[in-house]
């Protein structure tokens, strides 16, 4: 190998020059026996960012309108709260959020199906950490949902 490959595959990062290499990663959720496409498959990045700004203006604007007077810091705070009791209760229940709903997106167990309310306050107090949430596996599966042993999937 010259400079100039060792130099190209460090540019176009460790997985093209693992695929280069002759590794399959095959598809996002084939290792949890999701398909590939369509109902039930693995929730691309911009409809989970899409539902998860949707959740989030829903619950500033439910801070801001009921809550506070104006926008301050305590409308952020109240705002977060919020967050955190729509995202475990209707997780917990009906597996959705309303942005998640709005997005054709549910939030399914990794084995059972259905969420378990502790299961869901795991995953959500996580998400409000949004650390966790910014570390993605090869699946697109945040450090939440591995921990939680939680999937976002498509309707």
């Amino acid at each position: 190998m010259d400079k100039r490959q060792a130099i190209g595959s460090w540019l176009s990062g460790p997985r093209a020059a693992a695929e280069e290499a002759g590794v399959d990663f095959g598809y996002r959720g084939e290792q949890l026996g999701l398909p590939e496409e369509g109902p039930g498959s693995i929730a691309r990045p911009g409809r989970r960012l899409g539902a998860l700004a949707v959740d989030w203006g829903l619950c500033l604007l439910i801070a801001y309108g009921l809550i506070t007077d104006g926008y301050d810091q305590a409308t952020s705070n109240w705002a977060l709260l919020i967050f955190f009791l729509l995202h475990a209760l209707t997780l917990g229940t009906v597996g959705f959020t309303p942005g998640k709903r709005l997005f054709g997106l549910r939030v399914v167990s990794q084995d059972a199906g259905a969420v378990n309310p502790l299961r869901a306050l795991i995953r959500t107090a996580l998400l409000c950490l949004a650390i966790p949430a910014l570390v993605w596996d090869r699946d697109g599966r945040g450090l939440h949902d591995r921990l939680a042993r939680t999937v976002e999937v498509r309707i």
